[in-house]
């Protein structure tokens, strides 16, 4: 027995190394060629952007223009050429680490199988005396043959419990590995989706360009007051904010870039959270609180009365001391109301509850200098977010971290299409998109 259970373990738990040796060898050739490609691509970007810079000091004139948008058309192709480059890198990655996920997840199985045919061994032996034992024997070399089997299946069992768990270490290694290649493969995706994008609108505003007389400097002209009309058109259309008065557009982008300087968080990204967080708010409405002992309050909207629009100990105290400090009245101040589960009580632009504000509030006045920061006011409701989605990983500017930031500010997970946050997320990244390419981006360089 004690032959068989040592062949059956050595089954189980053989090293997959020598499977893999001559796949290895390729693996490594190919990701040669793709490092080398890369490194080319990405000194033609270095290269592009220089002439990019170099364009844009230029003064400004239609052949200009043109080479500016040649030059972004290039560096976004260039861009997704370097997308490709690395998702066909993290294919094979990604296959790899699956087959090994796959391997390691067989052979916890299997030690299961093992682990369980030996606990069935050492039970029927501990279920006898040692009379008995002896008895069932024909002879004394039997007996103690049984009782070396009884000691090689205790130290089965032991080798077979440190095998599975080693195996478990492993198997959640390899996962957190391939989410991240998952994720990168994610964010390429995304970026390539992007510059698809760009460039098809950089290609038509080319086009449009073209079409123009090179010496009708009239014309030409008339095209740099459109331009301009429309920013000024972009910088003083309100933006709306939740629980608070709308503000300039051209207001909040400021807000929006010393919060990025602050955090590291793009402007885009922190401005579709506070747009989200405004429409949920004209979606559920806002509530007063009625009761500062329960937490209960009354929906402005509806006249709806609600049991829990603040948590009674964790966010009412906090509540009391934030609005009182800034001279408000807390049974005249608006909080979100709860939704279908939970509590309501968010505050302003950023929908912080209070004991969360209070987590930040040192940090805001450190960041802007004020002695009693105030949640309704959108320059410290800027920071307060950014500061907030920076600390959830939005800072790293990829398309997945920043979801999954956003997942995060909505409901406190990361996304997952089995959950209500996964949508809050892409609608986020969709008003990202928006406001960068239809607010953002014709601001610069007029």
């Amino acid at each position: 027995m004690k032959i068989i259970l040592t062949l059956f373990i050595a089954i189980v738990f053989i090293s997959p190394i020598s499977i893999h040796a001559q796949v290895n060898e390729s693996q490594a050739q190919r990701e040669a060629r793709l490092k080398a490609e890369l490194a080319q691509v990405e000194k033609e970007q270095a290269e592009t952007e220089k002439i990019l810079q170099d364009t844009q000091n230029q003064s400004a004139s239609l052949k200009r223009d043109i080479l500016i948008l040649d030059t972004k058309i290039k560096a976004a192709q260039l861009n997704i050429k370097a997308k490709n480059l690395l998702i066909e890198s993290l294919g094979k990655d990604i296959t790899k680490k699956q087959e090994k996920i796959d391997f390691l997840d067989n052979r916890i199985d299997k030690g299961r199988e093992t682990l369980s045919q030996i606990l069935r061994k050492t039970n029927e032996i501990n279920t006898m005396n040692v009379s008995e034992f002896i008895l069932a024997k024909e002879d004394l070399t039997s007996f103690f043959s049984d009782i070396d089997t009884f000691n090689s299946v205790q130290e089965s069992l032991k080798k077979t419990f440190e095998q599975i768990r080693d195996d478990k270490n492993q198997t959640e290694s390899e996962k957190d590995a391939l989410d991240k290649r998952k994720n990168s493969e994610i964010d390429a995706r995304a970026v390539i989706q992007q510059e698809k994008t760009n460039i098809e609108g950089d290609e038509a505003e080319k086009q449009r360009l073209l079409n123009i007389s090179k010496g009708n400097e009239k014309t030409y002209s008339q095209i740099l007051a459109d331009k301009k009309a429309k920013a000024a058109e972009i910088r003083v259309a309100l933006f709306s904010l939740r629980d608070a008065q709308a503000i300039p557009f051209e207001e909040a982008l400021k807000y929006a870039n010393e919060a990025q300087r602050a955090t590291g968080v793009r402007p885009a990204f922190l401005l579709a959270i506070l747009m989200q967080e405004s429409s949920l708010g004209k979606n559920v409405g806002s509530c007063y609180l009625s009761d500062l002992n329960t937490g209960s309050g009354i929906s402005v909207k509806s006249g709806t009365v609600f049991p829990n629009v603040m948590h009674p100990s964790r966010d009412i105290p906090p509540f009391i001391n934030i609005v009182r400090t800034l001279g408000m009245d807390p049974l005249k101040t608006l909080v979100s109301c709860p939704q279908s589960i939970g509590y309501g009580g968010a505050m302003g632009p950023a929908q912080f509850i209070a004991s969360t504000w209070m987590l930040l509030e040192s940090r805001i006045r450190s960041a802007i200098g004020v002695s009693v920061p105030n949640p309704w006011n959108p320059e410290h409701a800027f920071l307060a977010s950014s500061m907030y989605l920076s600390d959830l990983g939005a800072r790293s500017g990829s398309y997945t971290a920043e979801k999954n930031a956003a997942c995060r500010y909505y409901s406190g997970k990361i996304c997952s299409t089995k959950s209500v946050n996964n949508t809050y997320g892409t609608q986020v990244m969709q008003k990202a998109e928006t406001i960068q390419r239809t607010m953002i981006d014709p601001l610069q360089g007029l």
